[in-house]
């Protein structure tokens, strides 16, 4: 669930004010009819909005809604996500549907993980494997030419509504779309998510997807499998030196999401490797430190965990990694917080659903790093004041910086 901004202007505007009271209206609703109404007005005016960049207005009405009702906030944000990766667009008398596809890609390396223009023949070749696998008969597409980090996508419903909007009209005239000119520098991760961005578009109401063109959702894993087949060796080209895996091309923020989520098993799997390999230690040299964080509130809701790795006989912090939670998992944490589960629950092989902390132990497990530390306190989310990186715990419960030893070899071979 997205976090309300701490620079909150108490007075609505009354664009705002309007946003949350349909949001509102969405959710007391009595019929489908209702509700689609109030979806409409919503979706006018937020359209409006984003085509004049109005951003601040969206998420002060977000902002608003997240500390007054939480199911209003839900279905304001789905509404703006919405209005934002999709759109209607008018060409030659006919009336399109356009939806920007996000195609991620889970990397990991000792290496660089690549980003930025990618060649025209790759390009090309990846926009066939696209509409043959997964897009329906009949459609038209436009596919960017970068590779991006999640640094360098659009930050914002606005962004992405101008982005959406001006793929969409590249895809119905089959214009070609520049390479962006100069990208935001990303942070080096040993795992990490790349997206490639498409637009989609088909008549009004006709099916965007293969398995929507058929009706059978059996068709998605059919999709995947045959874009991680035929899409493989061209996004090798791309990531040199990378272990990859790709997951299943979607509407832009629904896989953003996924990606995320996707990729965080793989940080832990890679730092224990990195780590091992580098400073030529098993696993169980290993001492993993995990500390809670969120943001001060009443509630104690905790947002990410961030786990410190160190070397038993120094306990130093070397490295660490972010997990950061997403979706209905912050308010599960919250529950399981609440109801005193130990420090240290027991992992079982057929627990069917873990908690995020259980998942990450039972991780950290699967890669024998067999000394982890849980504090139990609940820490801010600290940032280092010169550089920007996040601060991890140590043993005593102190947030620092993550170095390596001065003697840590420099120079690596590939992770995977």
């Amino acid at each position: 669930m997205r976090r309300p901004s701490k620079n909150t202007n108490h007075k609505l505007s009354a664009d705002s004010q309007r946003l949350a009271t349909l949001a509102q209206a969405i959710i007391q609703a009595a019929s489908r009819l209702e509700e689609r109404n109030w979806e409409r007005q919503l979706d006018t005016l937020l359209r409006k909005l984003l085509k004049g960049n109005h951003q601040d207005v969206v998420d002060a009405a977000l902002d608003h809604l997240f500390k007054l009702e939480s199911a209003a906030y839900d279905a304001l944000m789905e509404c703006a996500e919405a209005a934002s990766e999709s759109c209607q667009i008018e060409y030659d008398g006919i009336t399109y549907d356009a939806l920007l596809v996000a195609m991620p890609i889970l990397a990991w390396t000792r290496f660089t993980i690549a980003s930025g223009p990618i060649p025209a023949d790759v390009a090309a070749t990846l926009s066939t494997h696209l509409q043959a696998h997964v897009l329906a008969p009949g459609t038209k597409m436009a596919m960017s030419p970068n590779l991006f980090s999640i640094d360098q996508l659009p930050r914002s419903h606005a962004e992405t509504f101008a982005f959406t909007q001006r793929m969409a009209q590249a895809a119905l005239k089959g214009s070609a779309l520049k390479q962006a000119a100069q990208q935001p520098e990303t942070a080096p991760f040993l795992a990490d998510t790349r997206y490639l961005l498409a637009v989609v578009t088909a008549a009004a109401d006709e099916p965007l997807f293969r398995w929507q063109a058929s009706a059978n959702l059996a068709e998605r894993d059919e999709a995947l499998s045959q874009w991680n087949t035929q899409a493989m060796p061209n996004i090798t080209r791309l990531l040199p030196g990378c272990g990859i895996e790709l997951l299943l091309p979607e509407a832009y923020f629904v896989a953003c999401r996924e990606g995320d989520k996707q990729i965080r098993p793989a940080s832990i799997r890679a730092a224990v490797h990195y780590l091992t390999y580098t400073l030529d230690v098993e696993p169980n040299e290993l001492q993993a430190i995990i500390g809670s964080f969120g943001e001060e509130s009443a509630e104690s809701r905790v947002d990410e965990y961030r786990v410190s790795f160190a070397l038993a006989e120094n306990l130093d912090v070397i490295y660490g990694i972010v997990w950061p939670l997403y979706g209905q998992e912050d308010d599960e944490e919250l529950q399981y917080r609440e109801i005193d589960v130990p420090v240290d629950p027991v992992i079982s092989a057929d627990v069917e659903r873990k908690s995020p902390i259980e998942e990450i132990l039972a991780l950290l497990e699967e890669c024998g790093v067999t000394n982890v530390k849980r504090h139990t306190e609940l820490f801010a989310m600290e940032f280092c004041d010169d550089c920007g990186a996040p601060l991890f715990p140590d043993m005593d419960a102190e947030l620092v910086h993550a170095e390596m030893p001065e003697d840590a070899p420099t120079g690596s071979t590939h992770l995977h």
